[in-house]
């Protein structure tokens, strides 16, 4: 076997959703499952009634979708003009962010009982503070986490990769082809490409529910070629393999 993938399948690809938005459960959970694939769905549970509130997505964990940490509070850098004053990951300690990430993690797990899950990094930014006082929270993902989803420049090499800050692809206003190509470019290095995905027909940083159909079959067509599956999975089985 050339990598940790099952079978011959040649490299891996993860269909990653943040922010649990109302178009993941309409559109993208039942693209996926048409084609029989399981993906990851970062949600925030916010608020006393985020349990309550976040029900509908018991029975998508139950169908063997990951349903990945993305924080309480879904913190950024300051520099964002939607970040409250005071709010900014500048404004925070690794303490505030540690209790947060726990937070976040209670609430999921009185949702889904999950064993082990992975955390995307809100706007893909990994530090707290600023200048000479600035920290990474990677340390605070890695003894939580089997995976920490970040940004990068390409497909993640299994021996290589840092399973707690991985290179992901946002894919936001990309066409069907161009994400199909994404998938292959992966498959051809032997890698795993994660893609970072919001709304589907939704919002600003949407992809269109024809174009992710078209994903999701070419996916669903090559399942003995290409491993799809959450980022969880994918990274349980490359630390199984390191090991």
């Amino acid at each position: 076997m050339a990598g940790p993938w099952p079978g011959r399948c040649e490299g891996a690809v993860s269909l990653s959703f943040d922010d649990g938005l109302a178009s993941q459960l309409r559109l993208a959970v039942p693209a996926l499952e048409r084609n029989g694939l399981c993906g990851t769905f970062y949600l925030n549970p916010r608020g006393e009634d985020a349990v309550e509130r976040l029900q509908p997505w018991r029975a998508v964990a139950a169908a063997g979708h990951e349903l990945g940490n993305h924080t309480v509070s879904h913190p950024c850098s300051r520099g964002f003009d939607f970040v409250p004053a005071g709010r900014g990951l500048e404004d925070l300690s690794l303490e505030e962010l540690a209790a947060d990430l726990d937070l976040a993690e209670a609430r999921l797990q009185a949702l889904d009982g999950a064993g082990a899950r992975s955390f995307a990094y809100p706007c893909y930014q990994d530090s707290v503070g600023s200048g000479a006082g600035r920290r990474s929270y990677v340390p605070l993902v890695a003894a939580r986490f089997v995976a920490g989803r970040a940004r990068g420049e390409r497909p993640n090499a299994p021996g290589r990769c840092d399973l707690h800050h991985l290179w992901s692809t946002p894919v936001e206003r990309c066409g069907g082809a161009e994400l199909v190509g994404l998938c292959e470019r992966a498959a051809a290095a032997g890698a795993w490409a994660i893609l970072t995905l919001h709304g589907i027909d939704e919002g600003a940083l949407a992809v269109q529910g024809g174009d992710l159909a078209e994903v999701c079959a070419h996916l669903g067509r090559h399942r003995e070629r290409i491993w799809t599956a959450p980022v969880r999975d994918v990274a349980v089985a490359i630390g199984a393999w390191r090991a």
